[in-house]
């Protein structure tokens, strides 16, 4: 199980997020949204489209931006339409359930490979 922490709190669990850019991005239906307030905070990614920002409550202490979305991504970028991304302070827990695919596991043990 991955879990995004913040001030003590879990505010996203999920056993497996979307990896991109060294970010994990945790799927909608697992996000806390009651610890979510909407920011007017927007950023442009080249390759991923218009960013949407949320400001973290917990228990009283406020993390402005500390997580963003993209709603309307660009076609390279749609495996993260509405995945929540964190930073500013939230601790990324855990590890993903299950096998892990990715291309070193379809690589040949010659080219680096897992066997």
């Amino acid at each position: 199980m991955i879990r995004a922490v913040w001030n003590g709190t879990v505010v996203a669990e999920t056993p497996r997020t979307v990896r991109v850019e060294g970010n994990h991005y945790f799927p909608p239906d697992s996000v806390r949204r009651d610890f979510f307030l909407d920011s007017a905070t927007k950023s442009v990614c080249p390759w991923k489209g218009l960013a949407h920002y949320y400001t973290l409550t917990v228990n009283g202490d406020v993390n402005p931006d500390a997580a963003w979305d993209y709603p309307k991504p660009s076609p390279l970028a749609r495996r993260i339409k509405n995945h929540v991304a964190f930073w500013n302070g939230v601790e990324i827990q855990g590890e993903p359930e299950g096998p892990r695919r990715g291309l070193a596991d379809r690589l040949p043990a010659w080219l680096g490979g897992r066997q």
